[in-house]
């Protein structure tokens, strides 16, 4: 099997609009939660949100590929330009070379919306614009990129709830180590606008600690009341090793381990067994043991069940071990389909920059996350190997475990 490297990636969140500014808020424990005006005018029960600033990409893009993109088709491109400057790629390579794109999308909302509410209000489709059809597929993402940046390779959308983008890297690492594909672009977006939640909020998963809407998200702590929506999209740039010591790239991180599973069970309810299989795969794929994980980003959003589920699945599986643990969700809120990239990306920060981000907001320990080592302040530390959950609506999981590049 091909070795598979990390040479390039991009992030745009909540955070932060790139990687300097995203790992100083890592470090610094900064919350990107506050609250959208909109949401309450729209009958939200909670308008909590991370707060992304929509890009300015007039004089950047022509207005014909403005016109395709939605909301997180913009964040794609801006956070996939950051990756190929990383990975030192431009368009001169992606034109004398193949590349692939395995982006995570599970929704384009606003866009579907729009075109809807102008069909309703003018009865006639043609004044839908002729951009509606491109940025309401699901698969707007990789169409809107793949187009933009000229690549020629695999171009497929991996759509699967939260753990869309997390499938979407261990998906391009086999296609990768399969040689099938020398680099491939992975990652994930998600629109924050409040016509993309109202379903989520309709079922009660929000937290309503509107009061203080920074400390909303609470991962694993005893008074969590649900989750706070958020977005934007991250950026890897997979490349077979061998491929990327040939054009000298800088190699930030391998990709050593990828690990899935499906409940088979109730569609919106997690599963500690499910959550275990996937992250024991991840680690038998990588040939490591417990032992060897120095960090797991969980995928904990803040909701009771879900949090209570994966502490079950951590605790079962790593038990006396205790690696460090946090949810990097607790400033981010959930990312939803983009979170499994970018987790991916702000792990690797932590490794690049060597500390762990905290787990803010947990201040009491239920049950379950008593038993974590769950880093409440941000701790100085070499991260070598580190492991990051992904889990979905349906049943869906997913695990990476990525490591410090050794020749």
């Amino acid at each position: 099997m091909k070795r598979v490297v990390v040479t390039g990636i991009g992030i745009y969140s909540c955070l932060g609009k790139n990687l300097d500014e995203v790992t100083k808020s890592l470090y610094e424990g900064k919350s990107g939660i506050g609250i959208d005006p909109q949401r309450t005018e729209y009958g939200y029960r909670s308008p909590l949100t991370g707060i992304v600033e929509r890009p300015q990409l007039k004089g950047v893009l022509d207005r014909r590929a403005r016109v395709c993109l939605p909301e997180q088709g913009e964040y794609a491109y801006m956070a996939t330009v950051e990756a190929f400057k990383n990975a030192n790629i431009d368009m001169d390579y992606l034109a004398e070379n193949e590349v692939g794109i395995l982006y995570g999308n599970d929704s384009s909302a606003q866009a579907v919306i729009n075109a809807h509410t102008t069909a309703l209000e003018k009865k006639d489709t043609t004044l839908m614009g002729s951009g509606a059809i491109f940025q309401s597929m699901n698969s707007t993402v990789t169409m809107n990129l793949s187009t933009i940046f000229k690549l020629r390779g695999v171009n497929i959308t991996i759509s699967a709830a939260c753990a869309s983008s997390s499938h979407a890297i261990g998906l391009g690492a086999m296609f990768i180590r399969n040689g099938l594909q020398d680099m491939i672009v992975c990652g994930g977006a998600q629109e924050t606008n409040y016509l993309s939640m109202g379903s989520f909020d309709g079922i009660s998963a929000f937290s309503v600690r509107v009061d203080e809407p920074t400390k909303a998200s609470r991962p694993f702590d005893a008074s969590r009341d649900g989750l706070v929506p958020s977005g934007g999209a991250a950026t890897v740039i997979l490349e077979e090793y061998e491929h990327a010591v040939k054009r000298g790239a800088t190699i930030l991180a391998e990709v050593v381990g990828y690990g899935f599973s499906s409940n088979g069970a109730n569609i919106s309810q997690p599963s500690d067994s499910g959550s275990k299989i996937a992250m024991e795969r991840a680690l038998k794929d990588a040939g490591l043991s417990i032992a060897d994980i120095d960090y797991v980003n969980a995928h904990a959003t803040s909701t009771i069940q879900g949090d209570m589920f994966e502490a079950m699945a951590l605790d079962s599986l790593f038990g006396s071990v205790r690696p460090l643990i946090s949810s990097t969700k607790s400033m981010t809120g959930h990312e939803c389909w983009m979170a499994g990239a970018s987790e991916m990306i702000y792990s690797m920060l932590m490794m690049q920059n060597s500390f762990v981000a905290p787990n803010i907001n947990f201040e009491k320990p239920d049950e379950y996350s008593k038993n974590l080592n769950i880093a409440t302040k941000t701790i100085e530390k070499n991260v070598n190997t580190f492991l990051s959950n992904s889990f979905g609506f349906g049943g869906t999981n997913s695990a990476l475990v990525v490591t410090k590049f050794k020749k």
